[in-house]
């Protein structure tokens, strides 16, 4: 019992610092490197434009060295953020594109995106400590035995669902992860374009991220959430698996996307005098 207690401090602790420097960690696993102000004046501005507009504080921003145009937000609260794009999203998206694509990472800081994710994946985690400390408490009270001496499957009943949580909670953990990430994806969408009023912008923004299959260099399954975009290889995929597979997607289609938010943009009145 003494062991899984300090199982379950450990395991929180090291949640909670993960957490904690999680920005910090994201940046650096992605290569990315301050923003020089005068160097990167256009992006500096628009930030600043979109961090007023939606009532948020100015993040860091950070620049990863790489052709592939995708960008990322990170930090536990808008007070510790960060947000980070590559050189080709500066190279090939146009100034409302461009801004159509912060407004979507800095939705993801206003949102608390971090902080969900970290929760949901958390979360499990104490199921399984949970379950290990019950078949613990099982094994050392012997009360396993005794169930079975009396007749009674109670206790080999607990015992299988806590060893099947134990072996299922990360997989069950990943998949949480991956469908949170998909909603908060949709939301920032959503989010974004009430930010800039002119959903135009982040449609473009998404059909040139879908019709270009570059891949950024620095990304891994470990950061790939964080993304603006799937940043690692793609494959379209059809048919029966297709289905399966995309429970491990950590983003929506961005065909589904570009779609939900051409509707959006249909329902909503025109503003006079906007393009």
């Amino acid at each position: 019992m003494v062991g899984a207690l300090i199982a379950l401090a450990l395991t929180a602790a090291l949640t909670i610092g993960s957490y904690w420097k999680s920005d910090a960690v994201a940046l650096k696993v992605s290569r990315a490197r301050p923003a020089d102000p005068l160097e990167y004046r256009r992006l500096y501005n628009l930030v600043e434009g979109l961090t007023i507009a939606g009532g948020l504080p100015m993040p860091r921003i950070y620049i990863v060295e790489d052709s592939a145009p995708n960008a990322f937000a990170t930090g536990r609260n808008p007070k510790h953020a960060a947000i980070a794009v590559t050189t080709g999203l500066l190279e090939k998206m146009n100034r409302v594109e461009l801004e159509g694509v912060l407004a979507h990472e800095l939705s993801h800081i206003k949102n608390y995106d971090i902080l969900v994710s970290t929760l949901a994946v958390t979360m499990v985690g104490a199921i399984a400590l949970i379950a290990d400390i019950a078949i613990r408490m099982l094994w050392f009270t012997g009360g396993r035995r005794d169930d079975n001496r009396d007749g009674n499957p109670a206790g080999a009943i607990l015992a299988v669902v806590g060893f099947a949580l134990l072996i299922l909670a990360p997989l069950i953990a990943r998949l949480m992860q991956f469908a949170v990430s998909r909603q908060r994806e949709s939301l920032a969408d959503v989010s974004g374009v009430a930010m800039t009023r002119y959903p135009p912008g982040l449609i473009s923004a998404l059909e040139k991220l879908r019709d270009d299959q570059t891949v950024v260099g620095s990304a891994s399954r470990a950061t790939a959430h964080l993304w603006i975009e799937q940043p690692t290889a793609r494959t379209r995929e059809e048919g029966r698996m297709s289905r399966i597979n995309r429970l491990f997607d950590t983003h929506p289609p961005l065909d589904e996307r570009i779609a939900a938010l051409k509707e959006l943009r249909s329902t909503c009145a025109p503003t006079p005098g906007a393009p």
